[in-house]
């Protein structure tokens, strides 16, 4: 239980479209393995579709102990992908932060109880858009299901993938990042490494997000949630969301400024970002985590 295989892969897809990975990690219970072996335990692991030429390099055994323990099975490891809400912090340029503050004091409650025994209740003033959080289809639609009209199961153990998305060009992720994959049903986690600039004025400037193309890809392929770790899922340069637009349209749940996404695999775990259920919202923060299995 101490050993796993390190390695680099170029996958090609026969419909078109590449994946490439770098010190790529999985569990192994021998001392070696051959680059058939490890290409069928890969494609098996990412459940990849349509997969054509595939080439492994740079593959050695580690001795490191295996992240999928017969003992974490059960009970799961859980990663925080959410960021923590704070009195002023500012999610979106334009947009108040916050007001977090007393509505009971500690101190002004000691006069309601007995010798000894306080409380604080907080009180907080905020937009929806605020913190790590999901929009439904009434966030864009007015006919569209609010927070209290859509089903738990579309935000809680979700099956989930991570795509990879920071080696790039630009700003835009387009449709070649999702092609191949096994999408349906599944979160579908964009890892763009931008929460790296939370808290910062580079967060709030122009940022990765997803082109129309990739937004009707995860549709017809069956997507469940979409989440991503930057400041919108759209292009916000413009006045138009196609991405918000087409998810939503089709009952996509979308999560906005994820972060931590390095330190989840890229499939092999669930994901859940559950909302308080609240009629006539359709945006709203969640603890978002994933299960590491």
């Amino acid at each position: 239980m101490n050993r796993r295989v390190q390695f680099d892969f170029d996958i090609e897809f026969s419909n078109g479209g590449s994946l490439s990975g770098r010190d790529f990690r999985l569990d192994v219970d021998t001392d070696d393995i051959s680059d058939q072996a490890l290409t069928d335990y890969l494609v098996a692991d990412l459940r990849l579709l349509m997969v054509g030429a595939v080439r492994i390099r740079n593959k050695r055994i580690i001795a490191e102990a295996h992240k999928r323990a017969p003992g974490d099975a059960a009970r799961g490891r859980l990663v925080d992908l959410s960021h923590t809400i704070e009195n002023g912090m500012i999610t979106h340029r334009g947009m108040p932060g916050p007001v977090i503050c007393d509505y009971l004091s500690r101190e002004a409650s000691r006069s309601r109880y007995a010798a000894g025994t306080e409380f604080q209740i907080a009180k907080i003033e905020m937009i929806a858009n605020t913190g790590t959080y999901v929009d439904v289809p009434s966030h864009r639609y007015a006919d569209g299901k609010d927070l209290s009209e859509v089903g738990i199961d579309r935000f809680a153990g979700l099956d989930a993938i991570v795509v990879r998305a920071h080696d790039r060009d630009g700003p835009a992720i387009g449709v070649e990042s999702f092609r191949g994959l096994d999408l349906r049903d599944r979160a579908v986690l964009v890892h763009t490494g931008w929460d790296r600039h939370w808290g910062t004025p580079a967060y709030l400037g122009e940022h990765p997000f997803l082109t129309e193309a990739a937004a009707l890809h995860l549709r017809e392929a069956g997507a469940r949630l979409v989440g991503i770790d930057s400041m919108n899922i759209d292009d916000t340069r413009g006045n138009e969301r196609p991405v918000h637009s087409v998810l939503l349209g089709a009952q996509i749940v979308i999560a906005e400024h994820l972060c931590n996404l390095s330190d989840v695999p890229d499939a092999g775990f669930t994901f859940s970002a559950v909302p308080p259920k609240i009629r006539d919202v359709g945006t709203f923060p969640v603890r978002a985590f994933a299960r590491i299995a």
